[in-house]
């Protein structure tokens, strides 16, 4: 392997450097549907000078089947383009993922910013027994995506710090950390970001082809839950199997010299007033929920619109789960002064998300184009029409799905990016073969998360890569790559079986998760 010095940039050959730089070359994930929202405008005009028109069944007020027809509406005529520019904030404004995701992010990262998730992983993880150090940093890993960014920049080079003092290899700690926060980033015992983000879009690919179709935030809950389980078991399989052993007898992994010192992860007395603080709002903001979604008459208790009140107000609720005890580590760590520095974390932390709202924006245009067009729902229409006269298996469409979710990955590192051009096609196209859009967003959230830890377009590889030079200076991506395959791999395969096995046997995925859909 070439020699490569630190903060030199990787080099790659054979595949991996066809593949980065094949994704190189793509534009912004914004440019990229702003390319897409125009291609979807010519080719609407051109359906609608081509009286491209397809028959769906309805079912009436009556009860009984009816047939309607269906035409393409084109953009580009006059009426066309006063519907874009006079609906253009509109479609911004109304766009699902964008408000769920600026209000739970604002409690987020609050509790990131304040030192507490940083400060749960140190104490945590200074605490595990050796014997299930690395089930426990697996687990942590999975977790850590409650914060999002957070895992990918505190846990490895604590994990790193602790397996050189237990006399194993740092880079397994690096592999196990990576591993648990990337690659089974979609999973999590919670409610977190992601779930109110993908909702979202699946909501507004559903109601292409169904109006009045909703995605609550927990619909995949059990499914993520199980999941978190299976993928820390199966991440501890593969590290004692197959990573540990294979770098225990590479020459280049001896003579390793810790560059952290022990302090760097101890808690300090303000860490530690600052956790139970934390702790004791958490435990009071829990009691409050509880009892508001108990007691008859309370503000959450019974249905809502169309869930449970509490399923519906998911959103605040984690809001104020992570907000409050956020605010009570900052305090008691002395982190947080008074109000404005907690107003100025929340500014922090809106600012942070400006790539995030400058997507939302194009990535609302092409959903509310796709739709108004009509090809969304006609495309959907003839694809599922298609998928119903091959009688394909709903098992093996799903894990068709996976598959493709799982190569575009290795060229589009953005989850919400890729799920947005997803949606639109495979929601409704699923639908019309009865299944749901909450089993195939799941199964999205399967294919988006395994590959994660092999693609050179994943933006935090760089920093791992950073992380493994500390203690290797010659490591390369290559390295790196060649560490994570096997985890790409089992859970590529585990996870796969996992979600047939769930399919047949009829398990809601969470609370409103159902697996089939009926019109």
């Amino acid at each position: 392997m070439k020699v490569i010095e630190v903060n030199t940039p990787p080099q790659t050959s054979g595949i991996l450097q066809w593949i980065e730089q094949t994704g190189n070359r793509l534009p912004h994930p914004a440019t990229l549907f702003f390319f897409a929202t125009l291609l979807v405008m010519v080719l609407s005009q051109l359906a609608a000078l081509m009286a491209w028109r397809v028959t769906k069944h309805v079912t009436g007020s009556d009860g009984l089947q009816q047939e309607v027809e269906v035409a393409a509406v084109g953009l580009l005529d006059s009426d066309g383009l006063w519907w874009v520019l006079s609906n253009l904030v509109d479609n911004f404004m109304s766009f699902p993922p964008l408000g769920l995701v600026l209000v739970a992010m604002l409690g987020i990262g609050v509790a990131e910013r304040s030192g507490l998730v940083a400060a749960l992983l140190q104490t945590t993880i200074g605490k595990t027994p050796a014997a299930l150090l690395t089930p426990m940093v697996f687990f942590l890993g999975i977790m850590s995506s409650m914060a999002l960014d957070a895992g990918y920049v505190v846990l490895p080079p604590l994990a790193a710090a602790l397996y050189l003092t237990m006399g194993r290899s740092p880079l397994v700690g690096i592999a196990t950390a990576f591993a648990g926060v990337s690659a089974g980033f979609s999973a999590n015992l919670f409610i977190t970001a992601i779930d109110p983000l993908l909702a979202g879009f699946s909501q507004a690919g559903a109601q292409l082809l169904d109006e009045r179709y909703m995605v609550s935030a927990t619909a995949n809950w059990w499914f993520m839950i199980a999941s978190t389980f299976m993928l820390t078991l199966v991440g501890w399989w593969v590290t004692v199997r197959w990573v540990e052993p294979r770098l225990a007898t590479k020459s280049e992994n001896h003579g390793f010299h810790n560059t952290t010192t022990a302090s760097d992860i101890e808690s300090g007395d303000e860490r530690q007033r600052g956790l139970r603080w934390a702790m004791i709002a958490l435990g009071v903001a829990l009691i409050l929920i509880i009892a508001l979604i108990l007691i008859p008459g309370a503000p959450l208790h019974g249905s809502g619109k169309r869930f449970d009140r509490w399923i519906e107000a998911m959103v605040p609720l984690i809001l104020i789960f992570f907000l409050l005890p956020g605010i009570a580590y900052g305090f008691g760590s002395r982190a947080l002064r008074s109000e404005k520095d907690i107003a100025r974390l929340m500014s922090e932390t809106m600012a942070s998300l400006g790539p995030y709202i400058v997507l939302a924006f194009f990535a609302a245009q092409f959903i509310a184009f796709f739709k108004h067009s009509n090809l969304g729902e006609m495309v959907a229409i003839v694809g599922g029409q298609a998928l119903a006269q091959a009688n394909f298996a709903p098992e093996l469409l799903v894990v068709a799905f996976i598959m493709v979710v799982m190569a575009g990955n290795l060229f589009i590192g953005s989850a919400s990016a890729k799920f947005a051009f997803f949606a639109p096609v495979f929601i409704p196209m699923f639908m019309q073969v009865g299944i749901s859009p909450e089993l195939t967003q799941a199964a999205y959230r399967i294919g988006d998360s395994v590959t994660n830890v092999i693609t050179p377009l994943n933006p935090y590889m760089v920093i791992v890569l950073a992380f493994m030079q500390r203690y290797a200076p010659h490591a390369g991506i290559g390295t790196l790559v060649a560490m994570m395959l096997p985890y790409a791999i089992a859970f590529a395969m585990i996870w796969l079986s996992m979600i047939v096995v769930w399919m047949m046997v009829g398990i809601p995925l969470g609370p409103e998760g159902a697996l089939w859909y009926t019109p």
